[in-house]
């Protein structure tokens, strides 16, 4: 999918028994939180992307959210799973650069020509259909910069019966992709009595424990910690995924800090497969919620 502007969720259209395979291969390995395959799905892209009707986009993002749950169902049934163990369908909001499919979800340099208003009318039609579909929670998730952020945060009080998590793009051990401090994010998530949690996804694990430190005493007692980084190699528009000296192993070694820091939610982002999330689901062996899956 690498330079698709829909990215995995041009499968919603294409292929969607891949998608219901993902998340069962992923379930299959410990997670209890899946996220739907829509984090870079909109309805603009849609119709832009796919020919499709503005009904027929709706449908597709909708789509998203029943995938994973009929992958949960199958789950169940099969797995004869008890009652110990509750799964979880996150519903997938990418930021506004992802849609622009230009990397600017790691730097947020958009949301300077954008007003919070702006920012809300576009989020508004993605979080409105995975509600509707019935996400136990969304996933608001790469966030770059702390005005999107804002507008998220106002955004969900239109949808009173929602919860969320709020993650962050992170470019250093102290600050968010478009230069804010953590903690300035950490508090503009305080305001929300929607969201269960907040942190950090799609950064090397090494950033996690010092921005966790940095803003831990701000934050508010009902908030937990949600950290799903990436495996730790580099990405490059032109050339995709580099290898490196850190591999996801670092995540296994990280995680028991980062529990003892908070983290509720503790899993993966990109180039975390399910093999990875296996290993994770062992290491801690159930003592938190390991598991975010991005498709």
């Amino acid at each position: 999918m690498k330079g698709d502007p829909l990215w995995s969720a041009r499968l919603l259209h294409t292929n969607p028994q891949a998608i219901r395979d993902a998340h069962y291969r992923y379930l299959l390995s410990g997670s209890d939180v899946i996220t739907t395959a829509t984090y870079q799905a909109s309805i603009t892209g849609f119709i832009n992307h796919l020919d499709v009707s503005s009904e027929r986009a709706r449908e597709l993002l909708m789509s998203g959210v029943h995938l994973a749950r009929e992958s949960v169902e199958r789950f169940i049934s099969q797995s004869h799973m008890t009652g110990q163990r509750r799964l979880l369908v996150a519903g997938s909001v990418g930021p506004y650069g992802a849609f622009l499919c230009d990397g600017s979800e790691y730097t947020g340099s958009y949301a300077k020509d954008m007003s919070v208003e702006d920012l809300k009318v576009w989020h508004r039609p993605q979080i409105e259909c995975l509600a509707a579909a019935g996400a136990d929670l969304v996933a608001l998730e790469t966030i770059p910069s702390i005005k999107e952020a804002e507008a998220l945060v106002e955004l969900l009080r239109e949808f009173p019966n929602s919860k969320a998590w709020l993650a962050f793009s992170c470019k250093d051990e102290k600050h968010i992709s478009d230069g804010s401090l953590f903690t300035d994010a950490v508090q503009v998530a305080n305001r929300s009595p929607q969201l269960v949690a907040v942190g950090l996804n799609c950064c090397s694990p090494e950033l996690v424990e010092p921005l966790l430190d940095s803003a831990g005493s701000l934050l508010s007692p009902d908030l937990s910690w949600v950290v799903y980084p990436n495996s730790g190699e580099d990405w490059d528009r032109q050339q995709g995924w580099h290898s490196s000296e850190k591999t996801a192993a670092s995540i296994l070694k990280l995680s028991h800090t980062w529990r003892t820091q908070g983290a509720a939610l503790i899993g993966g982002c990109c180039r975390i497969g399910p093999a990875d999330i296996s290993e994770l689901r062992r290491e801690l062996k159930g003592s938190c919620t390991p598991a975010v899956q991005q498709d």
